[in-house]
């Protein structure tokens, strides 16, 4: 106790905050509840049991390390009960070379989501030749529950060796729905979506939509940065728009509110996600059942060793537990 009380001496002044720093998107209200002891309580989402509002999002494969962060990933979502989509599956379109870095079904297990992930412009000269069966043949080698399209256009225009699309997405999309008989998921990959194009995603029977919003990791601008520095210069700006996770939300929560035909309820918030925090603000904030992904973050942890990623998933879950017994959102009461 007395090491305690000097520990509390030395660190006082160390740990004072000004009132700029103060987080004000909740009411914290220390009485009403106990030191949380309970798991979370679980949930159905996807279709399949989760015991914690996480996501792993789409990431990497093809890579010398692809295989270990993809096992990893797989081991820490089977452990903590979340579920995961792969990176980008175009390899496995043209060779098994890479096969064993993707094929994680009997690691995650069977009672948890993992989802294949194809890019927009693969999947529309798919639909343009009438021929889907390389997507439905990957879906299934890989025993995933469905498909996460992944709808790139800026990073594609702005890659060097990038593909051009023919179409709008949304009708790739669309007919790529009444072609499947897997389950959809569609996200964006970095820059996040506008309402026109997150309304017209709503109103297909799709099996959840992910935000990938301006705030992570950010393609657009990485496609830049490999490119040559008169095209980084004047294609910069490009790089700057796009929409943030609370934006979106608010999107979403305005088009739920206001718009009819609404097929899909499923929200996957990602991009800009720092913290637990940030998660539980925003899956509490939207109006449709939501959970939370990260990229940076499991990658991080994930490349290193399955102890670190525990223990940052340990604390992101524990982190919930806090933020439920005190955190209030204060956007919830509207």
């Amino acid at each position: 106790m007395v090491d305690r009380k000097k520990d509390h001496i030395d660190l006082a002044f160390q740990s004072r905050t000004g009132m700029e720093a103060l987080d004000r998107r909740f009411y914290y209200e220390p009485l009403l509840s106990k030191h949380p002891a309970s798991p979370l309580r679980p949930f159905e989402f996807l279709g399949k049991t989760h015991r914690a509002p996480l996501w792993v999002s789409s990431m990497t494969g093809g890579t010398r390390l692809a295989g270990q962060i993809n096992r990893n990933l797989a081991k820490v979502c089977r452990e903590y009960g979340f579920g995961m989509g792969l990176g980008s599956c175009r390899p496995l379109l043209e060779s098994d070379a890479y096969f064993a870095d993707f094929d994680m079904r009997d690691v995650i297990g069977d009672d948890l989501p993992f989802y294949a992930n194809l890019g927009i412009a693969q999947l529309e000269v798919m639909v343009l030749q009438g021929d889907i069966s390389p997507a439905e043949k990957l879906v299934e080698r890989l025993r995933a529950d469905g498909i996460i399209i992944h709808v790139n256009p800026l990073q594609e225009w702005l890659q060097p060796e990038g593909d051009r699309l023919s179409q709008p997405p949304i009708d790739t999309i669309r007919a790529f729905l009444e072609m499947t008989r897997h389950p959809v998921i569609v996200k964006e990959v970095g820059q996040g979506m506008g309402p026109a194009s997150l309304k017209a995603l709503l109103q297909l029977p799709l099996e959840a939509v992910e935000f990938a919003a301006y705030g992570g990791t950010n393609f657009a601008k990485l496609e830049l940065l490999r490119s040559d520095e008169f095209k980084k210069q004047y294609y910069e700006p490009v790089s700057m728009i796009g929409h943030d996770a609370l934006e979106m939300t608010d999107m979403v929560n305005h088009i739920v509110e206001h718009e009819s035909g609404i097929e899909c309820n499923q929200i996957i918030i990602s991009g800009g996600i720092r913290s637990f925090l940030d998660g539980y603000f925003l899956i509490n904030r939207c109006r449709l059942p939501a959970i939370y992904g990260q990229a940076s973050g499991f990658l991080k942890f994930a490349a290193k060793s399955y102890e670190e990623l525990q223990q940052f998933v340990e604390y992101q879950i524990e982190g919930l537990k806090l933020a439920q017994a005190y955190f209030i959102t204060k956007e919830s009461e509207r």
